[in-house]
């Protein structure tokens, strides 16, 4: 086991190095000067120049690589051009947001995907298993800001339940905390519950006609055990994988989400910088959400070997 998960990691830094390189170059072959962006449009020629040589943009583009990469490897994610702040401080003041709405909406897809998925596979065809895909549908069918935009006339302007937008931290109380989640986390989670309880299904009912289930039944099994403690498991592997591949979908759903209902997380900085052209901290966010996905696709890789410990070897 921990031969397979060292094997794994192994696997994950040479993409996060590759990943890192191209996250570089492309902010490098840009047409738009940062130079320019820091000193106004107004600035001399000398201006630029002196700009220019202080933020090593004179040097060649292998040399600015490499000076990036130890930077990043001593923690290093450089200074906005806009704010002048580091831009790992500016990460660290909007990642609460966004990792409240990420978690919150992980957890709901999870809690209600799976139970739907199983529901729709206990009976094909029948009434639940259509309205199951019915659902589906409509759910992988609406953006999410439509979503977003439907759940704050509903809930916010029209019965007054829940805040329009904003954000309070943990701290200022756990309702005034959750009560500002409800919302974002129901529209981020649309799609992706869609999708996961669509794959729940397809995986058991597959899973249903293997002769293991029909000797769960012969001894006697209830259909509800046979679908929880048989067929569910032996259906895990496929649900997980979706499950990974929809962080990809919550990643660039929190940009949306998070513009939609006002919260200042990660969404909302990419937004900013994209729009002033910061590029250090568009580099830093692209960088990290690859990250984000590469530790989940490791993880969705180390998980397997716990519903099929034939994968280890």
């Amino acid at each position: 086991m921990l031969t397979y998960v060292l094997r794994r990691i192994g696997a994950a830094l040479p993409v996060m190095a590759f990943v890192a390189i191209i996250v570089f170059s492309a902010l490098r072959l840009t047409p738009n000067d940062p130079a320019t962006i820091m000193a106004g449009e107004d600035a001399t020629a000398a201006q630029l120049e002196a700009i220019r040589v202080s933020m090593g943009l004179d040097q060649s583009i292998m040399v600015q690589l490499g000076t990036w990469l130890q930077q990043l490897a001593s923690g290093n994610l450089g200074v906005s051009l806009i704010s002048n702040a580091p831009v790992l401080d500016l990460i660290a003041d909007r990642i609460g947001p966004t990792v409240a709405l990420a978690t919150s909406t992980f957890f709901l897809t999870i809690l209600v995907a799976i139970p739907l998925g199983i529901v729709a596979a206990r009976r094909p065809g029948y009434l639940l298993d259509r309205m199951v895909m019915g659902f589906s549908t409509l759910g992988l069918s609406l953006p999410v800001f439509v979503i977003g935009y439907l759940l704050i006339y509903v809930f916010a302007v029209y019965f007054r339940w829940l805040p329009v937008q904003g954000y309070e931290p943990l701290s200022s109380g756990v309702w005034a905390h959750a009560q500002r989640l409800i919302m974002p986390s129901l529209a981020l989670s649309g799609a992706y519950i869609a999708l996961v309880a669509r794959m729940t299904r397809s995986s058991i009912i597959e899973v249903k006609g293997e002769d293991f289930i029909r000797t769960a039944r012969a001894k006697g099994a209830s259909e509800t055990s046979i679908l929880i403690r048989h067929a569910l498991r032996n259906a895990a592997i496929p649900i997980v994988t979706v499950i990974g591949a929809g962080i990809a979908s919550l990643i660039t759903g929190v940009v949306v989400t998070e513009s939609v209902f006002n919260l200042p997380g990660l969404g909302r900085l990419v937004v900013e910088a994209v729009l002033a052209r910061d590029y250090p901290v568009i580099q830093a966010l692209m960088l990290l959400f690859s990250f984000v996905y590469i530790l989940v696709n490791l993880i969705v890789d180390i998980l397997y070997t716990v519903f099929d410990p034939r994968i280890r070897y």
